[in-house]
């Protein structure tokens, strides 16, 4: 998954993730399937021991040394050492340190003494890198409904009804974008530091955080490679947001859940790389921002 980190191209992809049918249109974020069988050439067929033995099968891509995302196949032209994926990166990297960097290694290299590591900068748009650990949501006991549960987690929080709550309660009951969100936090509570949600199984569904901006069926289209349906895969919870420290600047990214829909056949056709669905649910206070 790819993602611009502005607000404001998320508040335009709304536009466009609407438009469809077939083929992917200008999105804000990008979705990409790769599968690999077993044996190939660039993975082992065994797992990893995870004893300190393993190692990779052969030296990893060189990145740019500023944003470190993208392929450095430009190199400074002193040094040798630095390589970057644009001028641009280069210049903001010369900037804030590669230049003492860069001397130092052109002298050391003259001193035939050890050769300095280059330094990397990181980038603002660079969000942090992070393990995730992998658990299964259990099966909860439950002696209601998912609507009985909305309630109760709201009276769990507010304590004994009163008129006004009761009033409050009956205004809930009608508004299904409150029972829907209600019912996503007394899922998401079972695991609050929860940032994806996965399932492959069949007819699994989302987690939906409102009932307004869900798609139907005709909204997700076919697979652009094979025509064949879409099925939900995973989402991203906005928990993950938290982790990444994004703050509450006026083009801060924010969303409610993005729910990505892959092909169903997991078709395996000449491109390496297939672009995949992603439906992304905002907030409505998000959706009016301008």
């Amino acid at each position: 998954m790819f993602m611009c980190p502005s607000m404001a191209c998320l508040l335009r992809d709304q536009h466009e993730q609407w438009k469809h049918k077939y083929g992917n249109p200008c999105r804000s974020v990008k979705i990409f399937r790769c599968q690999l069988p077993r044996n190939n050439a660039f993975y082992s067929a065994q797992p990893p021991k995870h004893d300190g033995s393993d190692k990779p099968l052969c030296p990893g891509a060189p990145v740019c040394h500023w944003c470190g995302t993208w392929k450095g196949d430009k190199i400074c032209s002193s040094c040798k050492k630095a390589r970057y994926c644009s001028e641009k990166h280069q210049a903001l990297h010369w900037r804030t340190g590669h230049k003492n960097d860069c001397l130092q290694i052109i002298s050391s290299a003259a001193s035939n003494s050890v050769l300095p590591a280059v330094g990397i900068v990181p980038a603002s748009i660079s969000w942090p890198e992070f393990e995730i650990k992998i658990d299964y949501e259990g099966t909860f006991d439950s002696d209601s409904g998912d609507e009985n549960n909305s309630k109760s987690l709201v009276m769990q929080r507010h304590g004994k009804l009163d008129a006004m709550m009761q009033s409050w309660m009956d205004h809930f009951e009608a508004d299904a974008d409150n029972k829907c969100w209600a019912s996503f936090q007394e899922r998401v509570s079972r695991a609050p530091n929860q940032v994806l949600r996965y399932c492959r199984e069949p007819n699994a569904k989302p987690l939906w955080a409102l009932s307004f901006g869900c798609p139907s069926d005709a909204d997700i289209p076919s697979c652009s490679y094979c025509r064949g349906p879409l099925c939900y895969e995973f989402q991203v919870m906005p928990q993950l947001l938290y982790f990444f420290g994004v703050g509450n600047q006026p083009d801060s990214l924010d969303w409610a859940t993005i729910v990505v829909y892959t092909c169903q056949g997991s078709c395996d056709q000449t491109v390496s790389y297939k672009e995949e669905f992603a439906w992304v649910q905002l907030y409505p206070t998000t959706t009016t921002r301008r």
